[in-house]
């Protein structure tokens, strides 16, 4: 008879399953760094890890793991507190060991015979959102990889929601119109590049969408969008969605949302918001005033891998009124029938443009129930802080020049020079690249207006204000080895002798 004691299917197996999680947790502890990153090069990490596929000969797990183990070496550590280029949290303990109850699980959240008490779980978490969101009793959504997946849907359902309207047309069937090379989308300069990787996989190009210039704060301006609606009404084009930003990645800066949420609908245009990062906001003691507007949205973004702190990937897409739905839906008969739906049988393929998707609700269940909203709240306020003590440490340290005052956890930043002939980019930028290669730090970088500037952005509630201080002293000293060597001057006086 063939060997099958590699697969979960009764007791033993399970009891199999459970010594390998621990056998892999066990390594994970063992393996992990004790710095941020290694500092090995693309080139380095090819030739030490070796990567093939398996052979014709089986190995034991102890034996791979222990191969697992250079991988985790030299692996990014999300949970260390000086990581902090990306919106890169490190995981909840409780979020982990749903994890694991995920995986073993195996449900595939399309059809119902798939995943029945999964189908149930996730459809009351998305109700839930939607209620926190001030959502009304018509909203609906789906969980999502994240806010890629998420902001993608929003602009696609507006699209057809716009086509349907005006048209009685349906991309589904027929494709895009002519006239679909007049509709717009607008955003601001600060929004999230997925607003045009949308606009590019839905078939209206780049060039469909506008950026709108921010404010002082980095927050989209009204009177600027206002303008800009005005022209397209000038020009004949169609402003079909406009797209705000609470919680943007280089500033955090949260849109006038209620503002814009009336020129869209002045305008006829779909109202998205993407909140994949401030969308926590909701959960919180002291900020989610600073939300209002959210309500008002056709379809919004959250991600629960950022300030929910969740295992990636964990998002979600809500949607104000469920028949938007309706516009996106196809069925097989092998998997969700016409039939089901006059059963009340839920398949929840018909909200997503994915067929197979993981049990992701249940990491943020598990989570929420462990933590409790106080506790959550709490959590998010203290990163918050966070990005405050940073600021007030940046300004007074004399090396070092403050870019804005910091909205949720981004810190823009960067190393001032001593002298003013320093190429001030460049210097920032290998400031950057040697605290990585170093493995002492992974911060980030942007362009800001044509200027570089460093990037803090802080995710981790364990950091305190030590390791702010240990990181941007890092910073500066790095700095001021470096400066040299990007001063015109000293470079000189280095030829020369």
């Amino acid at each position: 008879m063939f060997e099958t004691d590699f697969l979960t299917r009764n007791a033993d197996s399970f009891s199999a399953y459970q010594q390998a999680v621990r056998k892999a947790a066990a390594t994970l502890v063992d393996a992990m760094p004790e710095q941020p990153y290694s500092g090995r090069s693309p080139a380095e990490l090819t030739d030490l890890l070796g990567v093939e596929l398996g052979g014709a000969a089986a190995q034991e797990l102890d034996t791979v793991l222990r191969r697992v183990q250079t991988i985790i070496r030299h692996s990014i550590v999300p949970s260390h507190p000086h990581t902090a280029a990306h919106l890169h949290c490190p995981p909840l303990i409780a979020s982990l060991a749903a994890e694991a109850i995920v995986c073993g699980l195996n449900q595939s959240m399309d059809s119902f015979d798939q995943a029945p008490a999964a189908t149930m779980v996730e459809q009351g978490m998305i109700q839930a959102l939607c209620r926190r969101a001030g959502l009304p009793a018509t909203a609906a959504g789906t969980f999502t990889a994240g806010g890629t997946q998420s902001n993608y849907m929003g602009l696609w359902l507006a699209r057809d929601a716009y086509l349907h309207a005006h048209d009685q047309w349906s991309a589904q069937k027929q494709g895009l119109p002519p006239e679909a090379r007049r509709f717009r989308i607008l955003c601001s300069e600060a929004a999230h590049f997925t607003v045009e990787k949308s606009a590019a996989q839905l078939g209206l190009g780049t060039d469909a969408v506008l950026r709108v210039p921010v404010d002082s704060a980095f927050r989209m301006s009204v009177a600027d969008l206002q303008a800009r609606l005005e022209q397209l009404q000038r020009q004949a084009l169609v402003p079909i969605a406009i797209v705000a930003t609470a919680g943007t990645t280089d500033f955090g800066s949260i849109d006038p949302l209620a503002e814009i949420a009336e020129l869209a609908r002045a305008c006829g245009a779909w109202f998205h918001v993407d909140a994949a990062y401030g969308g926590a906001l909701l959960f919180s003691s002291q900020h989610a005033d600073r939300l209002r507007g959210l309500e008002l949205a056709d379809s919004l973004t959250m991600d629960f891998h950022k300030l929910f702190w969740q295992p990636i990937s964990c998002g979600a897409f809500l949607l104000r009124d469920a028949a938007h739905f309706e516009r996106i839906k196809l069925h097989a008969d092998y998997l969700n029938p016409e039939g089901h739906a006059e059963e009340g049988i839920p398949d929840l393929v018909t909200r997503s443009p994915l067929t197979t998707r993981r049990f992701d609700a249940l990491k943020l269940w598990v989570s929420l129930q462990v933590l409790g909203s106080s506790k959550l709240a709490a959590l998010i306020d203290q990163t918050l802080q966070q990005a405050q003590e940073a600021a007030a440490l940046i300004r007074r340290h004399k090396e070092l020049e403050l870019l804005s005052q910091p909205t949720l956890g981004c810190v823009l930043f960067r190393y001032r020079p001593q002298h003013s002939s320093t190429d001030i980019d460049a210097l920032n930028q290998a400031i950057r690249r040697r605290l990585f290669e170093d493995g002492q730090a992974v911060i980030g970088q942007t362009c800001i207006r044509g200027e570089r500037w460093l990037k803090l952005t802080l995710l981790n509630p364990c950091t305190q204000a030590h390791h702010l201080m240990d990181l941007l002293e890092q910073v500066a000293q790095q700095g001021i080895r470096l400066e040299p060597d990007f001063t015109p001057s000293a470079r000189s006086w280095r030829i020369r002798r």
